[in-house]
């Protein structure tokens, strides 16, 4: 039977982080009743002409830096024609002859094995708007609240081989772009989008296949099931000697299969000529010195610092720097109450268990970083035992509160009371006399039995440390 590999490239859409649209001063925010961020400009209104933001410059020349691109002294915005109900103008402007970005590359890692992707370029363009679809009324409506909305286009080379690199890569991106300020990158939300173009041929062969464009993709999950499916489908119609035909395939999640959506177009298709409304950026090496300037620690810099400084395993490092909010209240954290591991182990076990819990990303965070060293501080202090601070963390976690005040008022402060210890354990013993016996005879695990019913007792406040001297002493 041959063998096959898989090719792939990305078209990675970003929303930018800018308060107002990227050629009016509309608002970006997610969500809002449908069409009220909007007005001539970005409804495409006859006469009404656009204005370029700034800021999505330095944002898509800052992640140009970011992924070692070179940086275009001058570059332009041309016109891409196409005609649908949500883009409001029946063309959208983006660039093609002359892109912000080009030439670079971003270095993935894949069961420990480094690879570099490519980028072939990046561009700036505007978002369509949002077409609604009713099934009840048999109607589509449309909101243009998100036309406008400013995009960065990354377009990689063809250098993926598997769902792995692909999600290695998306992965690498988003963390950059997180870590930059450029966007929250939250594909539930769609800020950033992911089309997945891809082919396949004979392993050995040089000749590119025929190659499909996959949109509608929403999580990586999603994506690394498309790509199986849509390498089997293709392989399939090759083994049938079928010919795989160039054209944008709809994924869906639910039925796990792609369907045809459009023949796939071409650059001619979209009749594209020169943004007549809009004068070429010219980009000086200053400008470029200073969105250099601002660049912040990455990732894999964080990470190592965090292993050089902090002694934190490698996979604790990892994970806390995935994500640049769950990095920031890590050093936060640490920085007040001084105990980087105790801060890694909340962030590592009851927060990763709160954010599984309540589906939320780390970016949606909202906790004060004092809060979390409060209370490090009173476990540290013995103030609290283990099983109070997990309680307390979520009450952090969820609504942000002052930890000391909160052991206060609720009367959770951990009693180390030896007299008062030692009472509790001794009708333990008493009321439990199966249990010593078992001890007694050999069975040393019936003493955990014996500390749970005291920490019963005490409603949870006992110091857990001291019931077991307590215990052990008395039992002999």
């Amino acid at each position: 039977m041959k063998q096959y590999e898989t090719v792939i490239g990305l078209e990675v859409h970003v929303e930018l982080a800018t308060k107002t649209k990227i050629f009016c001063g509309c608002s970006t925010a997610f969500g809002g009743a449908p069409n009220t961020h909007t007005c001539p400009v970005c409804t495409g209104m006859p006469g009404s002409l656009p204005v370029l933001n700034k800021q999505v410059v330095e944002y898509a020349m800052a992640v140009g830096l970011a992924t070692n691109c070179d940086i275009a002294r001058e570059c332009k915005f041309d016109r891409k024609n196409y005609f649908y109900p949500d883009n409001p103008q029946n063309y959208q402007i983006s660039q093609l002859y002359k892109p912000i970005c080009t030439n670079g590359h971003v270095e993935i890692e894949v069961n420990g094995n480094k690879k570099q992707i490519g980028i072939h370029e990046i561009h700036m363009e505007e978002d369509a708007g949002k077409l609604v679809h009713d099934p009840w009324e048999d109607a589509s409506l449309v909101d243009y609240n998100r036309s406008g909305v400013p995009l960065i286009e990354i377009v990689s080379e063809p250098d993926m081989r598997s769902s792995e690199e692909v999600i290695a890569y998306l992965e690498k991106l988003r963390t950059t772009i997180q870590y930059l300020g450029a966007s929250d990158c939250k594909l539930q939300e769609g800020s950033m989008r992911a089309d997945v173009n891809l082919s396949v041929r004979e392993v050995g062969s040089s000749e590119f296949g025929t190659r499909t464009e996959m949109k509608n993709m929403s999580s990586f999950k999603a994506i690394a099931r498309a790509i199986a499916g849509e390498r089997a489908r293709q392989i399939e119609r090759l083994e049938d000697g079928l010919p795989v035909i160039q054209e944008t395939r709809r994924w869906d999640d639910n039925k796990e299969a792609s369907f045809a959506m459009r023949s796939k177009e071409d650059a001619q298709d979209y009749r594209y000529f020169p943004e007549p409304d809009l004068p070429p950026i010219v980009i000086s090496d200053e400008w470029i010195d200073n969105v250099k300037a601002k660049e912040p620690e990455f990732k894999d810099a964080k990470m190592a610092r965090y292993q050089a400084d902090f002694g934190l395993p490698a996979y604790d490092a990892d994970i806390i720097t995935s994500s640049k909010k769950m990095a920031d209240i890590f050093e936060a954290a640490t920085a007040i109450c001084g105990d980087a591991k105790k801060v890694s182990n909340f962030l590592m076990v009851d927060t990763m268990r709160l954010l599984k819990d309540a589906e939320m990303d780390p970016e949606d965070m909202s906790f004060d970083p004092e809060n979390l060293a409060k209370l490090i501080k009173l476990v540290v202090a013995g103030a609290i035992n283990s099983s109070v601070a997990s309680e307390v963390y979520e009450h952090v976690f969820k609504e942000n509160i002052d930890p000391e005040k909160y052991v206060e008022e609720h009367g959770l402060k951990q009693v180390n009371d030896e007299g008062a210890l030692r009472s509790t354990v001794e009708q333990v013993i008493a009321e439990n006399p199966q249990s010593v016996e078992d001890y007694k005879n050999g069975k040393t695990k019936a003493i955990g039995f014996l500390v749970g019913q005291t920490m019963k007792a005490m409603k949870g406040k006992a110091n857990p440390g001291m019931v077991n001297e307590i215990l052990q002493e008395l039992l002999k």
